[in-house]
């Protein structure tokens, strides 16, 4: 079964990825994972990405493309996988439904996790760091016994740059003008399932793979 997961940052792919994976035995790919892969091993294609990325340089489209196809090769994707952040823009996704077309498979289930702007900013800007000991907390999700003060240690805790609204605001632009546009794409070929991503965890869980299911 090859899936597809979409939804703007802070909307659980993450966490829903690692209970596919382990329900369905399928391999979680994301790009950041390819990226690593292919230079560990030290393909071309991965040293090309290398070069670029050394330079603190963008990594073009096309060796993006080239590192995504040579992962979706790899022995554990046989039986199928879940990709997570690629494609980003529509001109991946046409590449990508290339890719899969030369290796006569295509995808099976894209699935986009919905959640409301301002549920994804307390998800993105609540999160605290602690400047002692580095442990993770949320204002909402996983609050300090006292405000700023990590359980721990009791060192002061901060909030990451890329944290902050602002930020997250860019981010989530981003995605809007970038990656929301696939949904239609996906829609217009009948594979996208919308799940609501505002549910309990176990709750989206159980809808995910009850849609993967059926």
């Amino acid at each position: 079964m090859n899936i597809l997961f979409m939804g703007p940052p802070g909307a659980g792919k993450g966490t829903q990825a690692a209970v596919i994976v382990k329900e369905f035995g399928i391999p979680h790919i994301s790009t950041g994972d390819a990226f690593r892969l292919a230079i560990k091993q030290g393909t071309p294609i991965g040293l090309q990405a290398k070069s670029y990325m050394d330079q603190g340089l963008l990594v073009p489209d096309d060796v993006t493309i080239g590192i995504v196809e040579e992962r979706l090769q790899q022995p554990d994707c046989q039986q199928g996988f879940l990709l997570d952040g690629f494609p980003r823009t529509l001109s991946q996704a046409e590449a990508l439904e290339g890719i899969l077309a030369r290796h006569n498979t295509s995808l099976h289930h894209v699935i986009n996790l919905n959640v409301d702007r301002s549920l994804l900013m307390a998800r993105l800007t609540g999160r605290r760091i602690c400047t002692v000991c580095g442990a993770s907390y949320h204002l909402i999700f996983n609050p300090p016994a006292q405000p700023g003060i990590c359980d721990l240690d009791g060192g002061a805790l901060y909030q990451r740059p890329d944290d902050n609204e602002e930020s997250v605001g860019k981010r989530l632009d981003e995605y809007d003008n970038k990656t929301a546009p696939l949904l239609h794409f996906y829609e217009n070929k009948g594979l996208l399932r919308q799940v609501n991503g505002e549910d309990e965890i176990e709750s989206v869980s159980a809808e995910i793979v009850s849609l993967l299911r059926g």
